[in-house]
C-alpha cells in the first residue's frame, strides 16, 4: 500500500536586508521603468517615518508640556524625506522644529521646504552644542541626516559637529533608513545610537545588529521588484502602511 509522505512544512524565508548597491538598483527601477516620481517616493516614506513615529512615540507618551520633536535634516533625500515627515507630524498635531543647515538647491528640496514653512514649522538657525538645551527642548530627534548615498567615512562638516552632538543627547533618537554614521552596508555603531529605526522599502544591511525598535515601511513596493530582489517582505497589518520588525 502506498503511503505518500506528508508535505513537508512550508519554510518561511528570511527577510532580505539590502546591500547600499541593491537599495540603489530598486530605487532606480522605481523611478525609470515604474515611473514613479521622486517626490512621490520621498513623500510616501515621509508619511510612513511620521506614522513610525506616532506609533513609537504617542503623544500621550511624551514627557515635556510640549509635544516637541526636533528634525535634523541632511543635504540628500534623507533630508527630505524629514521635512515631509516634520510636515505630517505637524498635522499630527507635534510640534516639529527643523534643523536643515545646509539647503539643496534643487526645486524639489525647496518644495518640501516651502510646505513646511507655509505650516508654520520653525527652522533653527544652528544646533545648540549644548546638549542640556536639547535634552530640556525635545521629547525627541528625528536623524534623517545620512541616506545609504553618503560615504560614511567621509563626513563633512557641518554634519560631523551634527554627529557629534546627537551621540551626547539622553532623549530618544529616532533615525530615517539608517542611523546616520553607520556603514550601510555593515554592522557597525560608529555613529549614533538610536532607540528607534524607521527602514524604507526593505530595511539595510547595516540594520542586521539593530537592537532598538524597528519600523518597515515598505508597502507600496510593486510585487515584481519585491519577488525580483526576494526581499520575503512580511505581511502589513490591515491597512497599514509600516510593520513593527
Amino acid at each position: 500500500m502506498n503511503h505518500s509522505s506528508p508535505d513537508p512544512p512550508e519554510t518561511i524565508e528570511p527577510l532580505r536586508y539590502l546591500s547600499k548597491v541593491e537599495a540603489a538598483a530598486i530605487e532606480t527601477e522605481l523611478l525609470r521603468d515604474y515611473r514613479f516620481g521622486q517626490q512621490q517616493l520621498i513623500e510616501i516614506w515621509g508619511h510612513a517615518c511620521a506614522i513610525a513615529i506616532t506609533k513609537a512615540f504617542p503623544l500621550t507618551s511624551l514627557n515635556k508640556k510640549q509635544p516637541t520633536v526636533l528634525v535634523v535634516c541632511g543635504p540628500d533625500q534623507n533630508g527630505s524625506i524629514g521635512l515631509v515627515c516634520a510636515r505630517h507630524l505637524r498635522i499630527f498635531e507635534y510640534e516639529p522644529t527643523i534643523y536643515y543647515p545646509k539647503r539643496t538647491p534643487q526645486t524639489i528640496h525647496q518644495d518640501f521646504t516651502v510646505q513646511c514653512e507655509k505650516m508654520d514649522i520653525p527652522f533653527l538657525s544652528y544646533l545648540p552644542t549644548e546638549v542640556q538645551l536639547i535634552n530640556d527642548a525635545y521629547n525627541l530627534v528625528i536623524d534623517a541626516i545620512l541616506g545609504p548615498e553618503t560615504d560614511h567615512t567621509d563626513v563633512k562638516e557641518p554634519y560631523a559637529g551634527i554627529l557629534a552632538t546627537l551621540k551626547q543627547v539622553k532623549i530618544p533618537i529616532a533615525s530615517v533608513d539608517m542611523p546616520s554614521g553607520w556603514d550601510v552596508d555593515q554592522a557597525s555603531s560608529d555613529g549614533i545610537s538610536p532607540e528607534v529605526l524607521i527602514s524604507l522599502m526593505a530595511p539595510k544591511r547595516c540594520a542586521t545588529r539593530f537592537t532598538g525598535k524597528h519600523y518597515l515601511a515598505g508597502r507600496f513596493l510593486p510585487y515584481d521588484i519585491q519577488k525580483k530582489y526576494d526581499l520575503n517582505l512580511p505581511e502589513y497589518p490591515g491597512t497599514d502602511c509600516l510593520i513593527e520588525l
